[in-house]
């Protein structure tokens, strides 16, 4: 009997498919959803994150640093 993830008839583990301990498809944290804020890594400055406008698309308006999300 071989199940995935257990190993293979050559021996040792290592054949087949991973356990299932992953995020899975499409299931992490790729996008962080349409509320939150877009800080400034180098001064702090907060602004309210506006949906399909990319954090690291705008710059800070105190130091001009690209934003990241929060």
């Amino acid at each position: 009997m071989n199940t995935f993830g257990q190993g293979n008839r050559r021996g040792g583990a290592g054949g087949g498919r991973g356990g299932g301990s992953g995020p899975g498809r499409n299931k992490g944290p790729q996008k962080a959803g349409p509320s939150g804020y877009c800080v400034c890594p180098k001064c702090g400055y907060k602004v309210q994150h506006v949906v399909n406008q990319p954090c690291y698309d705008k710059k800070c308006t105190k130091c001009g640093t690209k934003m990241v999300r929060e």
